[in-house]
C-alpha cells in the first residue's frame, strides 16, 4: 500500500496551509454558487396531486406542513417491489432531527411511488421516523423525476400567495452534498437565512448561527412562516 510520504510536524503543517488555501477557495465558489442558485427562476406548479399518507390524503400545499419551503427527496421505492434501494437507503439514512431545517421555515420530506403500506414496512424496518409520502397512482414522480436519466432526485418548492413553485431539482451526485441541515438550506432559495450570505433583498436573514438550538429547544410559534 502506498501510503503518503511522512514529513516533520512543521512540514505537514506548511502543506496544510497550503491545501487550506484551495480549500477556501473552493468554500468561496460555492457560497458563490449558492448565491447564484438562489436567483434562479421559479416555475408554478399548475397541476393538482394527491398523495396518500397514513394520516389520509394529501395535496402538495399539505407537505409544507404550514412553512414557506419544502424540500422533497425522490426515493426509488417501487410498487410492489420488494427492493429498497441501497442508494435511497444510504441517503434516507443520514436524515437526522428535522428541527433544524423547521426553524429555517424548511420542511423535509420523502415521496416514493409506492403505496402506503409498502413505504410504512420499509420505514418499520430501518428504523426511519421523517415524513413519508405515497404518490401511488399519480403523475407526480415522473413530472418531477422522469423515467429514464432520473429515478431519484431532490425537488425544491416555495409557495406564496401566488401558489407553490419549484425552485430547484438535482438527481445523481447532485444529491450528495446536500445531505445535512446546512447543504438542505443550501438549495433552498432561502439559503441559510443568514447575514453573511448575498441574497435578494427581501430575504428573511439573521446573525449566524443566532438561531441554532439544541433540537428539542426549538420554539415551534412563528417558525413556520
Amino acid at each position: 500500500m502506498n501510503y503518503p510520504n511522512a514529513v516533520s510536524r512543521k512540514q505537514w503543517q506548511e502543506a496544510r496551509k497550503a491545501f487550506l488555501e484551495d480549500e477556501k477557495q473552493v468554500t468561496r465558489a460555492r457560497d458563490a454558487l449558492n448565491a447564484r442558485r438562489r436567483r434562479l427562476p421559479m416555475t408554478p406548479i399548475d397541476r393538482s396531486y394527491t398523495f396518500k399518507s397514513t394520516i389520509g390524503d394529501l395535496r402538495l400545499i399539505d407537505l409544507f406542513e404550514g412553512r414557506r419551503q419544502l424540500i422533497i427527496y425522490h426515493n426509488m421505492l417501487a410498487p410492489g417491489s420488494d427492493h429498497v434501494c441501497p442508494g435511497c437507503s444510504l441517503y434516507c439514512d443520514h436524515i437526522g432531527s428535522l428541527e433544524h431545517l423547521h426553524a429555517r421555515r424548511t420542511t423535509f420530506a420523502v415521496v416514493s411511488r409506492a403505496t402506503v403500506p409498502e413505504i410504512e414496512r420499509v420505514k418499520a424496518r430501518l428504523g426511519w421516523t421523517f415524513p413519508w409520502y405515497s404518490c401511488f397512482g399519480t403523475t407526480f414522480h415522473d413530472d418531477f423525476v422522469g423515467t429514464e436519466d432520473s429515478s431519484f432526485g431532490l425537488s425544491v418548492f416555495i409557495r406564496n400567495s401566488d401558489g407553490i413553485f419549484q425552485t430547484y431539482f438535482t438527481s445523481g451526485r447532485g444529491v450528495e452534498l446536500p445531505s445535512n441541515t446546512f447543504c438542505l438550506l443550501d438549495i433552498t432559495p432561502w439559503g441559510r437565512q443568514e447575514t453573511w450570505e448575498q441574497s435578494p433583498d427581501g430575504w428573511p436573514q439573521e446573525p449566524a448561527h443566532s438561531w441554532v438550538r439544541i433540537h428539542d429547544q426549538y420554539e415551534t410559534h412563528g417558525l413556520r412562516k
